[in-house]
């Protein structure tokens, strides 16, 4: 009897017990791998073949590297594992090396920056840290916000692509700064911004 007593207490206890809470999580959902970018000053080694091994391999405007014996490699917005992975393919196709092990790694950054002008609070240049992933919202916080007669629900950002052409996006960030419906559906403040991004935030249609 005095055992059952005693397993019974011990079940009240932990009955009883408060639920232990998970371990608090560091916010790490903008921290992506880095993607090479436009500028970047790559070192690509391959093992076993030194003749092929280079450093100071600067990423060209449209977004490729130049490699001994097979030429250019597009390497833009690529992480540094698929870079590697791309380089691997183009000396397998060519026939060079059977099954080359490559390595890539960043010598220097390119500057990664935004323009933002228009109605906010301080327009200019926004440096995006390497390895974390800003959205539009994260911009144009840090430019202070929009100031009384922005039209934030029309936010322009404009994008050079590879071929040397623009691309337009037109995005509400407005809606989820302020908490209205719309920000409920709308993943517009999410939008990833890219180095060298053009942001332009018009004025209100009074």
């Amino acid at each position: 009897m005095a055992l059952v007593a005693l397993n019974a207490a011990a079940m009240g206890q932990a009955a009883s017990a408060p639920e232990t809470a998970p371990a608090p999580r560091l916010d790490d959902k903008k921290v992506i791998p880095y993607r090479i970018t436009r500028g970047d000053r790559l070192a690509v080694s391959i093992f076993g073949e030194p003749d092929l091994t280079a450093g100071n391999k600067r990423v060209e405007g449209n977004g490729t590297i130049n490699l001994t014996l097979v030429g250019y490699v597009r390497v833009y917005g690529l992480t540094l594992a698929e870079a590697a992975d791309a380089i691997e393919a183009a000396y397998r196709d060519g026939r060079i090396l059977r099954n080359p092990e490559v390595t890539v790694m960043v010598e220097e950054y390119s500057p990664r920056v935004v323009t933002v002008s228009g109605k906010v609070k301080f327009p200019g240049r926004v440096d995006l840290p390497p390895e974390q992933q800003w959205t539009i919202k994260d911009v144009i916080t840090k430019v202070g916000g929009f100031d009384d007669t922005a039209r934030g629900t029309a936010v322009r950002l404009i994008r050079k692509q590879p071929d040397g052409s623009s691309k337009v996006y037109t995005l509400d960030v407005q809606s989820t700064l302020l908490g209205k419906d719309r920000a409920s559906t709308s993943t517009d403040a999410s939008f990833p911004v890219e180095p060298d991004d053009t942001i332009y935030v018009p004025e209100k249609i009074i």
